[in-house]
């Protein structure tokens, strides 16, 4: 099996980036949903998320990374413009107007901080500022405000807090791998577990095998993309059918492709070390934003706006969320130890509990 796809969302909601590869860090890929839109109500100011699920004209914003001129050629800005609905022509008032660049590591000792609160999760964030927000309204057609984490920390609540230690062994090329599933610590010093915008959870694994039972459950195998789950991480490969991943407690991934005899992760023995193991401890349970219709900014008709029931029928599979579909699996903090370039063509294996 391998890794297929590797995407950052560093505006929540709008669309992904799509990476060749990526380094992970605590809370996830770089620069990944450190921003986020909210909706600004009228007369009260009180704020609501945005997400495509309610706000599905989100799937109209393309991001991109814009990089620095320096020797190292780091990302500096995200890019966002603004698609329009397919087929409709956009409203232009000026040259590059739809288009905004958003720098990724704003000064915020220049930014109003503010309370924001998702999932229950509270945090300090910064406003971008009224470039941003009326630019982001303009287009969304609601008042609308950007915000960034800076160095606000969103607390890691409920089951996807990184599970107690164990240790494991498997057969294969992963043969005697020992796995301790968290530390306690993470390389900078900071020993509490926090989040900056996604949900619950720094990462989301989906397989392409999932996806193909997707498609063949829409009449006449209606085109269904990736991009319509927005995982970070997508796996495939011979030998794993669909929904294996449900039963995965552990993504272990390899230092090599097929174009790369040396596998930097592993010690000379044919074995690989826990550094390389990704943690799988909960179900991601879909919603609505499935549905959304990618060309027009709106729900979809017909097969379309018909994936979330498609999927109703059967994969209603998490205990603890029964009236909701399963589609992926999520990854808790990562620790210390997790080390393992995510790049497209790394063999990976999945690992039953």
């Amino acid at each position: 099996m391998k890794i297929t796809g590797v995407y950052v969302y560093p505006i929540k909601a709008l669309r992904g980036i799509k990476l060749e590869s990526a380094h992970v860090g605590p809370q996830g890929i770089r620069h990944d949903r450190r921003f986020m839109l909210y909706e600004v109500r009228p007369g009260t100011n009180d704020r609501r998320k945005i997400q495509l699920d309610t706000h599905p004209r989100c799937a109209l914003f393309e991001q991109a990374f814009l990089r620095g001129d320096d020797e190292h050629g780091e990302e500096s800005a995200v890019s966002v413009h603004f698609l329009g609905e397919e087929g409709q022509e956009k409203a232009d008032d000026g040259e590059g107007d739809e288009t905004i660049h958003v720098p990724l590591t704003p000064d915020i000792t220049s930014l109003a901080k503010i309370d924001v609160d998702l999932h229950g999760s509270p945090a300090k964030a910064y406003r971008m500022g009224d470039v941003y927000d009326d630019w982001f309204s303009k287009r969304l057609g609601i008042r609308t405000m950007l915000v960034y984490i800076g160095d606000g920390r969103r607390a890691v609540l409920g089951k996807t807090l990184p599970p107690k230690p164990t240790q494991t062994q498997q057969g294969g090329w992963i043969s005697s791998l020992v796995s301790y599933v968290t530390r306690t610590q993470d390389p900078a010093g900071d020993s509490t577990p926090w989040l900056a915008f996604s949900d619950v959870a720094p990462l989301l694994v989906t397989s392409e095998a999932s996806l193909r039972d997707v498609r063949d459950r829409l009449l006449g195998g209606h085109p269904v993309e990736m991009y319509k789950f927005r995982p970070n991480i997508v796996v495939d490969g011979e030998g794993e059918g669909p929904w294996a991943e449900d039963f995965w407690a552990e993504l272990a991934i390899s230092g090599s492709t097929d174009n790369d005899d040396n596998d930097d992760n592993d010690d000379g023995t044919g074995e690989r070390h826990r550094e390389n193991v990704l943690q799988l401890t909960g179900n991601c349970v879909r919603c609505t934003s499935l549905n959304v219709d990618y060309r027009t900014g709106n729900p979809g008709e017909g097969e379309e706006g018909s994936v979330l029931k498609r999927l109703m029928k059967d994969r209603r599979v998490d205990a603890g969320s029964k009236w909701s579909p399963v589609f992926g699996r999520r990854v808790p903090l990562i620790t210390g130890y997790f080390k393992a370039m995510l790049a497209i063509g790394r063999y990976c294996l999945g690992l039953s509990a």
